[in-house]
């Protein structure tokens, strides 16, 4: 606001001049009497919520995200607090803060070249960006060259996926890791390394994994095996099986034991969606825990939904065992839905799971068009009893390839999480930072750069 009011005070003084200089001292004094009046009535534009988007397509970080009632701000009861009101101050860093952004291989084409790689980590950090989240499973394989992947599905590794046009299943590989170069390169730029591991139990229903291995899969009460997402179907891998848990726990193992990651993160799609558990196998667990009686057919039965959200902590208590007895630096990092929805929709219960101490790090993807629906969840009592155990981040979306989000909405956004003293932030995805935007790409790294003046430090996590 400062240099903005400087800089405008020196053209009001250079017209003064102007003017004095070509019509004489009454065009000044004119000049002056109406600047003063346009300071007297001119106050600061209030940036208000807009409307909240209703569904977030596949190549967000969660295929359903929560749609909550959005109202306008039209009444005293429902105004934005005073202190998240923007008033063109950008809010201040603190020299430990976590600045994080999702890089993925849909929508953008970051993972599909060494260059590309390299390139933009080097960018990331001149931004003074501290993490990166690279996508590691997602359409039923591997991004990075695996001997698990390779012996369970046929196929050591793919980055392209069918929606790349035309489709080519070499695309991206040449022979390269792209995780080991995102490990090198981001270490060399004193980034940590956190793999994602988006698609959890979901895969393509077209997918090698699905025809291979048809018996892990779940099913609704119907006998429904797929789910339709956006254009694509979808399948999920039952998380009850033990085979199931076995293979996803061979993959995160073999992660970081083969690469020096600084963690591994998870979201919602580390769970199931609740209308699904109504195979054959999990079936036969419940009753065996439930005196031979059947599940219920309402998949949103209290009950029926807390007996398999246990089932998905069980596991993850199994899993990070693993992966500390492993390797026990490694941060075990969640980034879901508010806990409402997780639990609900996705039976990924990370309330629960964080005051287990089963998780490190806590991302929460915050994605609301309307600021008072963001506020609303920054200020949820889960969020905040989290934020005083370990570091809570909140995932905040800047864009997607057919939905643009302003800077400014980016900015507000920011600057209401750091004055409720969360950990940091993370930007969903990266290729919408700057590239796919309405705004110009380099007034736009302009403006992260201001977000992120200084470098700091990711928060440290401690045992």
């Amino acid at each position: 606001m400062k240099r903005f009011l400087k800089s405008l005070t020196r053209i009001w003084v250079n017209e003064l001049v102007s003017l004095k200089r070509s019509f004489g001292r009454p065009a000044g004094l004119v000049f002056l009497f109406v600047l003063g009046i346009t300071i007297a009535v001119w106050k600061p534009a209030t940036a208000y919520p807009q409307a909240q988007f209703s569904y977030v397509p596949e190549n967000g970080t969660s295929p359903e995200i929560e749609q909550l009632p959005q109202q306008q701000v039209i009444s005293d009861s429902l105004k934005v607090p005073t202190q998240d009101i923007a008033h063109g101050e950008i809010s201040q860093p603190n020299n430990t803060e976590l600045r994080g952004v999702w890089l993925t291989n849909i929508d953008s084409d970051v993972l599909f070249s060494s260059e590309n790689t390299t390139t933009a980590l080097q960018l990331l950090k001149r931004l003074n960006f501290n993490t990166v989240y690279p996508t590691v499973w997602n359409w039923g394989y591997t991004l990075y060259p695996s001997k698990i992947a390779e012996e369970v599905i046929g196929e050591s590794a793919r980055i392209a996926t069918p929606l790349e046009e035309p489709f080519d299943p070499q695309l991206g590989l040449q022979e390269r890791d792209v995780l080991q170069e995102i490990v090198e390169v981001g270490h060399q730029q004193g980034m940590r390394v956190i793999p994602w591991f988006e698609f959890g139990f979901m895969a393509p229903s077209d997918s090698e994994l699905a025809k291979r291995h048809p018996d892990w899969l779940t099913q609704n009460a119907e006998g429904v095996k797929t789910k339709q997402e956006g254009t694509h179907e979808r399948v999920w891998l039952n998380p009850f099986m033990p085979e199931v848990q076995q293979f996803i726990q061979n993959l995160v193992l073999e992660i970081i034991s083969t690469y020096d990651v600084d963690g591994i993160q998870f979201d919602d799609h580390f769970g199931l969606p609740s209308d699904l558990g109504y195979d054959d196998f999990t079936v036969n667990l419940y009753q065996q825990e439930h005196q031979g009686k059947l599940p219920p057919t309402d998949s949103k039965d209290p009950e029926w939904i807390s007996w398999r959200a246990n089932k998905v902590t069980d596991f993850l208590k199994q899993l990070a065992g693993a992966v500390k007895d492993r390797k026990e630096e490694v941060i075990i990092s969640i980034s879901p839905n508010p806990q409402r929805f997780s639990y609900q929709f996705f039976l990924a219960d990370w309330e629960n799971w964080e005051q287990l101490g089963l998780v490190d790090e806590l991302i929460v993807q915050i994605y609301r068009d309307s600021f008072k629906s963001f506020i609303s969840e920054l200020e949820k009592p889960e969020l905040k009893a989290a934020n005083g155990r370990i570091p809570v981040g909140i995932g905040i979306l800047t864009g997607l390839k057919n939905k643009f989000v302003s800077i400014s909405q980016i900015q507000q956004q920011v600057g209401a999480v750091r004055s409720r003293g969360f950990a940091g932030v993370s930007f969903f995805f990266y290729e919408t930072l700057w590239k796919l935007t309405e705004e110009p790409l380099n007034q736009r790294q302009t403006d992260f750069g201001l977000l992120f003046p200084i470098p700091a430090e990711a928060p440290e996590v401690t045992d």
